[in-house]
């Protein structure tokens, strides 16, 4: 039977693997988009926990509200990105340390 403490070692786990990602990979755009994605997931997989545990489906309306966040992100982002590339032609970070209007 997976129990409370089953669920809240796998999302620190993810959380700990995106964290190290983004510290890690400092270059690629996408890969900090998705360490982002990974972050929000964890945090889901705790309200979806906690709701279940204690009865209560409020963490699990709330997921909706983080995921429906977290896609508007990732669509904006990309766009973001693929505009920056037409322009700049890479997606480094180190490149991309100057903005101009």
């Amino acid at each position: 039977m997976l129990t409370l403490a089953h669920f809240l070692t796998l999302s620190a786990i993810v959380f700990s693997l995106s964290i190290a990602g983004i510290f890690i990979n400092r270059k690629n755009v996408i890969i900090l988009l998705m360490c982002i994605e990974l972050m929000l997931l964890a945090v889901n997989m705790n309200f979806v926990a906690f709701s279940r545990f204690l009865g209560n489906l409020d963490g699990q309306v709330f997921v909706f509200f983080i995921l429906t966040v977290a896609a508007a992100e990732a669509a904006i982002g990309l766009a973001i990105l693929v505009v920056v590339f037409r322009n700049r032609q890479t997606i480094n970070v180190a490149e991309l340390d100057d903005l101009k209007g």
